[in-house]
């Protein structure tokens, strides 16, 4: 028997720069105040992160975790992905292929 997983997803899309990443901050920060305590950021609709948006991804994380939660993010392409290794944010964020495969792994590991 599997437990339900709760968790609320943010989906930016185009280019995660300054403007978006007040964005992301602000949306996130709501679902926190909903009581999520899961967030998972896919990025599957996002072309380009610039600086402001890798900051934004990490300013996330340390707001998440400060309000007790975990944040994972899913679905990059692979010019994300080579700037995440560049950046070794690949290291402090745990990457997931897409959704379905977080809520398989996340599920069976609790």
């Amino acid at each position: 028997m599997t437990s339900e997983l709760n968790y609320e997803v943010v989906r930016p899309n185009g280019i995660l720069d300054g403007t978006q990443a007040i964005q992301l901050r602000q949306e996130i920060s709501q679902r926190l105040d909903k009581t999520a305590e899961i967030i998972l950021i896919d990025l599957q609709e996002v072309t380009f992160i610039d600086s402001s948006g890798l900051g934004a991804l990490v300013s996330a994380l340390k707001m998440v975790r400060t309000r007790g939660g975990k944040l994972f993010i899913c679905s990059i392409n692979d010019q994300v992905r080579m700037l995440f290794e560049l950046t070794s944010m690949d290291r402090v964020f745990k990457v997931f292929k897409d959704e379905y495969t977080f809520k398989n792994e996340f599920t069976a590991k609790n």
